[in-house]
């Protein structure tokens, strides 16, 4: 054998290495927002079990005050989720792919299984908050990890298949969770539903996962990153559309329940529905920015132009939720929604390779997903006031209007992408 066949039998071996990494990193991230998306689907039945609303009150005061109390616990995992995406995207850069995913998952799987031991809103805050430090890894360690593997006119399709893996993650929870909750209740359903992401470890210790792309540049401060504008085309870009994303994961239930009063049967027939188009987004959204660069486009243009296509087709159908009267008719068109924002976020997210090389990939991604939970937390503050006495337009009005607001921001400030 020649050192010319070793040499393809070595490129062959990693790249199917670095498939076979992206397939691993795509199992956890439907582990990650399966976890994830447990107290929301079962919200009804631990606000009924744990007696967390008066009983006596009426329907609408009752609804009003568990909306509220399901946002300020959620403001706790947000915060906590923003603070982990600085700290995780620096320490990934710092111990690398390899050991940060093992330490977020064990992190947010003993999270989630101790939610089951909860007794009331302090407990349910507590485990919350340990699953946002552990669940918010894999965002800047995928991009990290796509800029380790992947090459320029790859990186988008590897983001968008780590990405539907979020999307496959929210599709099969109620399918899951619904009946080990009917079956188990509630806090059993949270201890099984944590244990899955220990097996993943397994096959995750297992692998090779030695960097094929050589990178280039040296290590950057948080300040010297902050300082470059380019770099804001990514943490405003997020700040703004990311919170479409983590309000409709977390209120699509709520709202089910709160505007069609479905029960968690009929929340986990239709709850899933949404997340088909933002799979389909995510994946399209890779895969059309790859090819517009494989045929000549600039790394900018391809962006650029991905990006508008998903606001295209998120902005007019977001507002005509608000108006639908048909529960089926309203969740196809959230599929259209999440598929847009996915189309586009998948490219918006890969900015943080374009922007930044070598060891800086892990932080500018953290900076982003932190600016995204800031949004977040901002947006969701507002849910309960929002959404009071039943009526939902002015939440899908909101939500609008964060997509032109990101698309600005990131044709404003990236200048320089590629």
């Amino acid at each position: 054998m020649d050192l010319n066949d070793k040499g393809m039998r070595g490129k062959e071996k990693a790249s199917r290495s670095r498939w076979w990494i992206l397939f691993l990193i795509f199992i956890v991230t439907i582990i990650n927002y399966v976890d994830r998306n447990t107290i929301g689907i079962m919200w009804q039945d631990i606000v009924a079990d744990l007696g967390l609303v008066d009983s006596s009150l009426s329907e609408n005061e009752y609804k009003d005050i568990s909306k509220e109390l399901y946002a300020y616990i959620n403001m706790f995992f947000i915060a906590a989720y923003g603070v982990s995406q600085i700290m995780s995207g620096w320490l990934y850069d710092k111990i690398g792919t390899r050991k940060g995913f093992g330490l977020s998952v064990i992190v947010w799987g003993i999270a989630d299984a101790c939610t089951s031991l909860a007794t009331g809103i302090k407990g349910l805050i507590t485990a919350r908050t340990f699953l946002g430090i552990g669940v918010a890894g894999p965002w800047p360690g995928s991009v990290k990890n796509n800029a380790e593997h992947f090459s320029t006119k790859q990186k988008a399709l590897a983001q968008g298949i780590f990405k539907s893996g979020s999307c496959i993650g929210a599709i099969i929870a109620p399918i899951i969770i619904v009946p080990l909750c009917l079956k188990f209740g509630w806090k059993s359903t949270f201890v099984i539903v944590g244990s899955m992401g220990m097996v993943w470890l397994i096959p995750w210790f297992m692998s090779s996962q030695k960097s094929e792309q050589k990178t280039k540049g040296h290590k950057l401060s948080f300040i010297q990153l902050l300082k470059n504008r380019n770099s804001y085309a990514l943490i405003l870009g997020r700040f703004f559309l990311d919170p479409i994303w983590m309000m409709f994961v977390s209120w699509i239930p709520i709202y089910l329940h709160d505007v069609y009063h479905y029960d968690i049967k009929s929340i986990g027939m239709l709850a899933w529905i949404p997340y088909i188009g933002a799979v389909i987004g995510s994946i399209t959204g890779g895969y059309t920015a790859d090819r517009l660069i494989a045929m000549g486009k600039s790394v900018k243009f391809a962006r650029r132009t991905s990006i508008v296509i998903g606001g295209i087709a998120m902005f007019p159908t977001m507002l005509y939720i608000g108006v639908v009267n048909d529960p089926f008719v309203a969740v196809v068109c959230m599929s259209v929604v999440l598929f847009g924002y996915q189309f586009s976020m998948t490219n918006i997210q890969t900015l943080a390779s374009d922007v930044c090389s070598g060891d800086n990939v892990g932080s500018i991604a953290g900076l982003g997903g932190a600016a995204a939970t800031i949004g977040t937390t901002i947006a969701t503050s507002f849910i309960p006031l929002l959404t009071a006495n039943g009526d939902w337009m002015p939440f899908f009005v909101m939500s609008a209007l964060l997509i032109p607001a990101s698309i600005g921001c990131v044709f404003v400030c990236g200048r320089r992408i590629g």
